[in-house]
């Protein structure tokens, strides 16, 4: 079964209504100076009111073209982007207006995502103003003043009127927030929006996006390389793992970190580090057969992770693209390894690595 045949059918189940945002077999290709590439290949999933959905993978894995293309930023090469129902690129003006002010990102960089030569309080009235949400400017000042509040940047006289410069990175990512909060989205995309802010910090960033989803129902996509900030942020939402851009699991957070079966969503758990050092010295140590990324210029045959993968089976992985099928506790995922043992009815977790990586690890 193809994978948003899966994911629907279990949204219908529990009677949720529409989606927000629907992705549809979205592929995106690109021409570069090395060659034809396609960064995003046949991802679809639905977004629901209060979800939160995080996309994990490494550096080149396709999550940001896919938060791009989900934030009409970036027209998919092939498939659809739907808001509630309807094709963004089918839209008038005005419904595409409506979809551009409903769907807000979060950039990586809170020091280039600011304009410098703007105070905090012209970047919040300026948005305010424009859509009419506010018809003063002493009604948008009194917004800004709101909006500062809603993230923690107290008191709004320390902050409103000063330039991005005179902040710390994460006082300007807070101010990154609130202005993607001024138009009363009802999704947040953020992009890696911790990732350039102290761990020290992380935590209450982090938690003021749950405070947003919690009180006002704002739906996340979530992007990050982190799954230990996964595990803190969408421990009620899912996880969709990607690599060299295909959706290779997908499912509940505490199912994905905790007892991933794809063989790449098991090495990612295995390096979020652990305070306990006996957690550390239990985890599971899978150890790949490669540390390679696949350039996407030149991807392999069959499984595009089959030649970093411990479980490989020859004459299937490397010619056989797996599909992504719906495992017995209801996750997907695309693996023949985890397919075979869910058929034979063992453990998909219980594995036995290739003859040639037994020997290699049994000579270390």
């Amino acid at each position: 079964m193809l994978q948003d045949s899966i994911v629907r059918s279990e949204a219908n189940a529990t009677d949720r209504g529409e989606p927000i945002i629907r992705l549809d077999h979205i592929r995106r290709d690109f021409d570069t100076r090395g060659g034809h590439i396609t960064a995003v290949d046949d991802v679809s999933f639905d977004l629901f009111p209060g979800d939160i959905l995080c996309l994990v993978g490494e550096s080149g894995s396709g999550k940001t073209t896919v938060a791009r293309m989900a934030a009409g930023m970036l027209k998919p090469t092939r498939g659809h982007v739907f808001f509630e129902g309807k094709d963004i690129y089918e839209m008038n003006k005005e419904e595409f207006g409506n979809y551009r002010r409903a769907v807000q990102i979060v950039h990586q960089d809170p020091y280039a995502s600011l304009n410098p030569i703007h105070t905090i309080g012209d970047m919040l009235r300026a948005p305010l103003l424009k859509h009419k949400i506010c018809k003063s400017r002493a009604e948008a000042t009194k917004r800004a003043g709101e909006l500062l509040e809603m993230v923690d940047c107290r008191p709004v006289e320390n902050f409103i009127d000063k330039y991005p410069h005179q902040l710390s990175g994460g006082q300007r990512q807070r101010i990154s927030i609130a202005r993607a909060m001024t138009l009363n989205p009802r999704v947040i995309i953020a992009d890696e929006s911790v990732s350039m802010v102290d761990v020290s910090i992380r935590v209450s960033l982090l938690n003021t996006m749950l405070k947003l989803r919690n009180e006002l129902g704002v739906t996340f996509l979530f992007i990050t390389h982190d799954l230990a900030v996964v595990k803190y942020f969408a421990w009620e939402g899912n996880i969709g793992v990607m690599y060299v851009g295909k959706v290779i699991e997908y499912g509940r957070t505490p199912g994905i970190i905790g007892r991933g079966f794809h063989p790449y969503t098991r090495a990612l758990a295995a390096a979020i580090p652990e305070a306990d050092p006996d957690l550390t010295r239990s985890k599971e140590k899978l150890q790949l057969r490669s540390l390679d990324i696949p350039k996407l210029t030149e991807l392999p045959d069959g499984c595009v992770f089959h030649p970093r993968c411990p479980y490989w089976i020859q004459g299937l992985c490397d010619t056989t693209k797996p599909p992504l099928m719906r495992m017995p506790d209801g996750r997907l995922v695309a693996c023949h390894a985890v397919q075979q043992a869910v058929e034979r009815g063992d453990d998909p977790r219980d594995l036995a690595v290739t003859d040639q990586l037994a020997n290699q690890i049994m000579r270390e």
